[in-house]
């Protein structure tokens, strides 16, 4: 392999990057860079996420670029906000006591008057997401008339998003003269389509190997229930004590729920979706660039443009339906030449979907277990026992304090100071752990394991309650949302998964709740029909109503035993659809 001396860049730029760590060029890089650095020529280059296609481009741009000339000259474009503030965040490192450009980026959910500030004080290097881009080019904020070479990343995205036309519009803006570089995963007609409209005879660079992914990642997959899936999560995260991952969702609402389940549940998470303000997603990825942030949980568009460094583990909640997600999901580990590992948490009907992943890119995943609960106690003795073997003493400082402590643990042996010592974090997860049941799909029929008396506590709403209302009231889940919020005093993320039927319907509550709620209800009617509520299963008490009238109803305590995704089988499952208040 080539080092970056040999391939055309500047002795400084070279320098530059070197302080920064590289070393040597990806594949894409050492092909790229000499082609680009001609600037006389359009180039397509096909190559996976995480193969370093941002220096690809940015080298030769920040070389190509006159650092006096303050006219717009180079144009990226990239369909997500993330990806556009990663890309300049590169920029700016690479050129950092090479040249002073002004790089500016422009993307929706951030002040527009602010961006507009910043272009008209000159931006010779623009970094834009497409729609933001279409808007400053509406008030004639942006002007591309002088532009010299566009950059398309993540083109195949692009399109998978809808910005067709707002690409066709941005680039029929551009002179005829432009040099653009196309940078895709994938080659579909609509990508196909841009080149054959808008180059002239590119070069084309496919990657070795493209369709295999990084070989650095070792794919895995574990098949559980739907309803254990978040079980199975917090499992493999207590085995695995330094993980430092990104856990993909499909939807905001998953992805909103699992956080704030994890965050519960003790662990250092966060959700990054498209529902969250820009301030709240700088926030967030601040954080987790920082490592203040152990785990990640994030949908697929929401994640585009995430570069940090030392991702250890990308887990899949679901496996996606398109191949490209999975390959960009995965592709944020194993970064730098390092090792990592994707895996997927899924059901036995999404099993045929890793043959079809596996096939795609020629890798054979990891079928792997869920860790039981002994593992996972055992795991985490083996891992508090290896920190205090290489803990770092500062003697100097904590001789002022030894001789309490020795004071303290003089009549202790060696062996019950150290079983203490261990017992302090030990007993916690010996505590949750005890009597875990066994996650890992069999071929049994039966959904029915309620799990004993562990202490394990999933993500599902722990009662299902019946309610003698349904469609054929003109009911709609947003009025029954409303009606249970209202009468049964709790906030709308406490109610789950709601079945609206004919002539009645359920709904699910967190645990502890189910009282609260059907005392609210009692006396209550709905269009003329008294509105009557039932705990499904377990077992019944009498309760009076408010005295007007009404019957005493039943209901039913709360039973024990674990929680998990989604009980039994017409219980809360994975993948349920966002509801809102009519």
């Amino acid at each position: 392999m080539k080092s970056f001396d040999a391939l055309g860049l500047s002795g400084d730029l070279v320098e530059a990057i070197r302080q920064l760590g590289f070393e040597s060029p990806t594949p894409i890089q050492e092909k790229a860079i000499p082609i680009l650095l001609q600037g006389d020529t359009d180039m397509v280059g096909l190559a996976q996420t995480g193969t370093g296609k941002t220096a690809a481009f940015g080298l030769p741009l920040i070389e190509l670029v006159e650092e006096r000339n303050r006219a717009t000259q180079a144009l990226v474009v990239a369909p997500t906000r993330e990806l556009s503030v990663q890309i300049t965040s590169d920029l700016e490192r690479f050129m950092l006591n090479v040249k002073r450009l002004n790089i500016v980026t422009v993307y929706g959910g951030a002040s527009i008057s602010e961006q507009i500030r910043k272009v008209r004080q000159g931006a010779q290097i623009i970094v834009a997401t497409p729609g933001r881009l279409i808007d400053l080019l509406s008030r004639k904020v942006v002007d591309l008339t002088h532009v010299q070479y566009v950059v398309l990343d993540e083109a195949d995205e692009m399109l998978n998003m809808g910005f067709k036309e707002d690409i066709d519009e941005i680039l029929s803006t551009t002179p005829d003269s432009k040099k653009v570089w196309l940078f895709s995963a994938t080659m579909p007609r609509e990508v196909r389509e841009i080149a054959n409209n808008y180059m002239n005879n590119p070069k084309e660079l496919t990657m070795e190997g493209r369709q295999s992914g990084n070989e650095n990642i070792d794919h895995q997959f574990a098949v559980v229930d739907d309803r254990d899936k978040y079980l199975a999560l917090k499992r493999f995260v207590d085995y695995t004590p330094d993980i430092f991952g990104v856990i993909f969702c499909r939807t905001k609402l998953d992805t909103q729920r699992i956080a704030e389940h994890l965050i519960k549940d003790g662990y250092n998470a966060d959700s990054l979706h498209g529902d969250l303000t820009q301030a709240q997603r700088d926030r967030v990825m601040k954080n987790f660039k920082e490592k203040t942030l152990q785990l990640l949980v994030a949908t697929d568009v929401a994640a585009r443009g995430i570069d940090v460094n030392n991702i250890t583990h990308v887990i899949h909640m679901n496996m996606p339906d398109e191949m490209e997600f999975y390959t960009h999901r995965s592709g944020r580990t194993a970064r730098a030449g390092k090792k990592g590992i994707s895996l997927a948490i899924v059901s036995k009907k999404e099993v045929g979907r890793i043959g079809q992943v596996e096939k795609s890119l020629k890798r054979k995943f990891t079928k792997v277990l869920v860790p039981t609960g002994d593992e996972v106690c055992q795991q985490k003795i083996v891992g508090l026992v290896h920190k205090v073997r290489h803990v770092e003493v500062n003697e100097e400082e904590i001789d002022t304090f030894l001789p309490e402590v020795y004071h303290e643990l003089k009549d202790l042996s060696k062996e019950d100071i150290i079983k203490r010592f261990a017992s302090i974090e030990f007993n916690r997860f010996l505590e949750y752990y005890r009597d875990a049941r066994d996650l890992n799909k069999s071929d049994r029929k039966s959904f029915f394991d309620d799990g004993g008396a562990s202490g394990e506590s999933g993500y599902s709403y722990g009662d299902r309650i019946f309610i003698n209302i349904g469609k054929m009231d003109g009911l709609e889940k947003g009025n029954l949302l409303g009606l249970i919020c209202d009468y049964g005093d709790i906030e709308k993320s406490k109610i789950g998964k709601i079945d609206l039927k004919g002539a009645y319907s359920f709904f699910e509550v967190d645990k502890g709740l189910a009282d609260q709620v059907m005392k609210g209800f009692s006396g209550v009617e709905y269009r003329g029909r008294k509105v009557r509520l039932e705990l499904t299963g377990g077992r019944r008490e009498k309760q009076d109503g408010d005295g007007g009238g009404e019957k005493k109803r039943k209901y039913s305590g709360k039973s024990s035993g674990e929680k998990s995704w989604g009980g039994r089988k017409s219980e809360k499952s994975w993948g349920s659809k966002g509801r809102k208040r009519y």
